[in-house]
């Protein structure tokens, strides 16, 4: 499995996957997360021009897609019920991470490849969300409270040093 930095011309193909990855959701029971057309063709576009847009092919076709973001994540300022396992050094974000029906692997091979460039990652999620919980906890993020979006919607908060 290869990871590159997703370009327009992947567009379609990652909106795909988004969709294939919210149908994974809602068949597990998570009806809540990436409602309303999110992550929208808008938000891929800027991950795209932020240079943060990041796709995970086997046989030249993208599987997977992520978002790796470096820097402040402002709806991590605030943590309810924990507190971030290092709150002082600066951490990458994992965003958007979504992969196919048919596509194994994606989570560990992104988790891996984001881990080889920072040691210091957050990620959230919906706490129904139990496929992506499973995954995180197997990589060895540590649940530290939860965050809210800008929307007020509460998310599962973990970080890995």
């Amino acid at each position: 499995m290869s990871i590159r930095r997703a370009t327009y011309d992947d567009i379609p193909r990652i909106m795909e996957i988004c969709g294939e990855a919210r149908c994974i959701m809602r068949a597990d029971g998570n009806m809540a997360q990436w409602t309303g057309g999110y992550p929208s063709e808008e938000v891929i576009k800027a991950d795209i021009d932020g240079c943060v847009g990041y796709v995970l092919e086997e046989s030249g076709r993208p599987d997977g897609y992520f978002a790796f973001i470096p820097g402040i994540e402002k709806t991590y300022l605030s943590i309810e019920g924990g507190q971030w396992a290092d709150d002082s050094k600066p951490y990458c974000t994992i965003h958007r991470l979504a992969s196919t029906k048919t596509s194994h692997g994606i989570a560990e091979a992104c988790f891996e490849w984001c881990w080889s460039r920072c040691r210091n990652i957050r990620i959230d999620t919906h706490g129904d969300n139990r496929i992506m919980r499973h995954c995180i906890e197997k990589f060895g993020f540590t649940y530290c409270g939860v965050i809210y979006l800008q929307n007020g919607d509460p998310r599962l908060a973990y970080q890995k040093l």
